[in-house]
């Protein structure tokens, strides 16, 4: 991984074909799908064993039906239980007349909200998932681990490391993925920069048989929790962008937390994150690699980190 960093390495967990539940395409020239390695052709999708079956059949459907936007356009799609959310990117401006012609395009498709350049031009009922055995509603370009059971197989091992944890500060914590389903045994701080976000987290949070959820808006990047803000937790949750967590890993590293789970979506900044960890005292246990993204070169991580003794 990187110096320093000397870890056990278990088999992949690989989620079955057909599972990808949110993906972002490109519409140009009565073509959808995704960009060709290293290229911006537009490779027309036709077939996929990567998209789940509802997810791809309604690529096929908006290939002709939004004929009319502008290209290139840029389609953002997750599937949730209540439906199935859409989030245009496009070089037009909104207008009555566009407006019009994406309620017409996805009429019967089963599609709970659509957002045109950010603005929401249908909505027949929230999109929902579920995090932790509780409803979360999804504002408009929540992020959301690309397949449930990857998700569940991150959950698992993110439980099992906080292990008999009463409070846990849950950073990066998005719309709740791993705090509503560690509240059910923990008190836990959830701290996110993306407000929307950390509402439908606090709403959720809201159910009953759950232990206190409190939730903090803060750019982790520049404003890291201090060793003095982390000495009261029993664990810690890292699940950062790609770029990593390195300003908060340096101040996790001077802290006491006995645990910290770090889930990543990049294999280079996990390794200089956890030198980080290590340097500051912490043992790496097993790392986990969890394969969200078949037939692709990306893969997710997940380990956790203990004080040394």
């Amino acid at each position: 991984m990187a110096a320093g960093v000397n870890a056990e390495v278990l088999a992949p967990v690989i989620v079955p074909p057909q599972s990808r539940r949110r993906a972002v395409f490109k519409l140009a020239k009565g073509e959808i799908g995704f960009h060709a390695a290293r290229s911006h052709t537009i490779v027309d999708m036709h077939e996929c064993l990567v998209l789940t079956p509802g997810v791809f059949g309604l690529v096929q459907q908006l290939r002709t039906r939004l004929g009319f936007l502008k290209e290139p356009a840029e389609l953002h799609i997750t599937e949730s239980l209540t439906g199935f959310d859409l989030a245009v990117r496009s070089p037009q401006k909104l207008n009555s007349g566009i407006t019009t012609q994406m309620a017409e395009a996805l009429a019967g498709l089963n599609v709970a909200r659509a957002v045109f350049n950010n603005a929401l031009v249908l909505e027949t009922t929230m999109p929902e998932v579920e995090e932790g055995g509780v409803r979360v509603k999804l504002p408009p370009h929540a992020f959301l681990q690309p397949t449930s059971e990857g998700e569940a197989a991150l959950q698992t091992r993110v439980r099992a490391i906080a292990g008999k944890a009463k409070t846990v500060v849950d950073l990066f914590a998005g719309v709740g993925t791993f705090a509503l389903t560690l509240a059910a045994k923990a008190r836990v701080h959830a701290v996110e920069q993306d407000a929307p976000a950390l509402a439908a987290l606090a709403a959720a949070a809201k159910a009953p048989n759950l232990k206190p959820v409190t939730t903090e808006v803060r750019d982790l990047f520049k404003l890291p929790l201090t060793p003095g803000e982390l000495a009261i937790f029993d664990a810690a949750v890292l699940d950062p962008p790609r770029a990593g967590a390195e300003a908060q890993a340096r101040m996790l590293a001077k802290s006491r937390v006995p645990a910290i789970a770090y889930v990543s979506c990049d294999s280079t900044s996990f390794a200089r994150d956890a030198a980080l960890l290590i340097a500051g005292g912490y043992r790496i246990g097993p790392v986990t690699p969890i394969d969200q993204f078949l037939w692709s070169s990306h893969i997710e991580l997940v380990a956790g980190f203990v004080r040394g003794r």
